[in-house]
């Protein structure tokens, strides 16, 4: 299962008339991060960044001026995508934005089925808050103290590991899954779907208490008498 954890940077909050101008990227399959990663920078055309988004990600007219639009990376960036899940904290401002640059170039928007708000989870998970990116790395350990300053790239890959943690950590991709080939029989079915038979042993292990350890055991229960515990258990199992 492919998933791709994003953010965006914006010249502002207004998906009408601000423009997005960083998009970053990470694949994971499985839940796990594949090494693949998108990251670019994108000219807002007209549009300047807000001096309070400058403000959060650093990003300067200045910068920006030799960067492509968004029209020249549109197909590039739904190549990376594919038919992955778009996840995203708050991710009704980043899709927002998203989906206001694609009906630009007259292209439909990302469908709500196929996105995935880490925020919403978060609150489900987490009622009683703080549930920003920030707060939620300081609960599940993870270093942010090289966020400085917000950018699309780095802030997807804190969210890859928050969003790891919040589907239960590491442990969730480590199951008994298997690829079934063409010729494989019914148990390895089982085993894709995670059904697991448990047989019995062929052959009994060998008894691990000896002789003298038994009737040293025997000599004591019967120095304990019949008020003891342990015959009183031993008669319930008779």
């Amino acid at each position: 299962m492919r998933e791709i954890i994003f953010d965006t940077e914006t010249t502002g909050l207004d998906s009408r008339s601000d423009r997005v101008i960083e998009i970053g990227g990470i694949e994971l399959f499985n839940h796990f991060p594949t090494g693949r990663t998108f990251h670019r920078y994108v000219s807002p055309g007209e549009q300047k960044v807000h001096p309070d988004a400058l403000a959060v990600h650093g990003i300067t007219d200045e910068f920006l001026k030799d960067k492509p639009p968004f029209s020249e990376l549109a197909l590039e960036l739904l190549e990376f995508f594919g038919d992955a899940k778009w996840i995203a904290h708050n991710a009704t401002f980043d899709m927002g934005f998203m989906n206001a640059e694609f009906a630009r170039l007259g292209m439909p928007p990302i469908l709500p089925e196929m996105v995935i708000d880490t925020l919403s989870m978060a609150r489900r998970k987490h009622p009683m808050g703080p549930n920003s990116l920030d707060a939620l790395c300081r609960r599940y350990s993870i270093d942010n103290a090289h966020r400085t300053k917000h950018g699309a790239l780095l802030d997807s890959e804190l969210l890859a590991e928050v969003y790891i943690e919040m589907i239960g950590g590491r442990q969730t991709a480590l199951g008994l899954s298997v690829r079934a080939s063409s010729n494989s029989d019914s148990r390895d079915t089982d085993t894709e779907k995670g059904i697991v038979e448990i047989h019995s042993r062929p052959r009994p292990l060998p008894d691990r208490v000896s002789q003298a350890e038994q009737q040293g055991h025997t000599a004591l229960v019967a120095r304990l008498g019949s008020k003891g515990i342990w015959s009183k258990y031993s008669s319930s199992n008779q």
